[in-house]
């Protein structure tokens, strides 16, 4: 793992990436990132894509991981494309990130993989969490489109 992460430092190429929006019915899924990038920062569980697997078999597999729990995945609520620089002006990371909305389905929340810690945060309560301004527009984009959906009952 380690060897992995060392090669996505100035890489030749993009890594394409997911991350997940998960929503319980009344809460946001967050966790404190254990590993580079963001390390310590609360972020979206999410990770890289492996080759022949899909972004929603991504999204299910990495939130497993990351956070103890299964997920449906729901519709692409955008696109995050993080690339920074060294001083010289070299791409020293470059990801292309597709985040999408999810909705809990079972299991319990625990930390795992790269995930030093996870909670379920109420909305009114996000403010509280200092985020990246990509992480805040998913979270907003994806209340946005749970506040326009029909109410289902189970």
């Amino acid at each position: 793992m380690a060897d992995e992460r060392a090669t996505r430092l100035y890489p030749t190429r993009p890594f394409v990436a997911v991350g997940a929006v998960v929503w319980d019915g009344r809460r946001v899924l967050l966790e404190r990132r254990g590993q580079p990038p963001g390390q310590g920062r609360w972020a979206l569980p999410g990770g890289l894509i492996e080759l022949g697997e899909t972004a929603a078999a991504a999204v299910r597999r990495e939130v497993r991981e990351e956070c103890g729990i299964e997920i449906e995945v729901g519709p692409l609520l955008g696109l995050f494309e993080p690339i920074h620089r060294d001083e010289d002006g070299r791409v020293r990371s470059h990801y292309t990130i597709l985040d999408f909305l999810a909705h809990y389905r079972g299991g319990e929340l625990q930390p795992g993989d790269d995930a030093a810690e996870v909670r379920w945060v109420e909305p009114a309560e996000l403010s509280a969490y200092e985020l990246s301004p990509a992480t805040a527009t998913m979270i907003a984009r994806a209340l946005t489109l749970i506040q326009a959906l029909p109410e289902t009952t189970p």
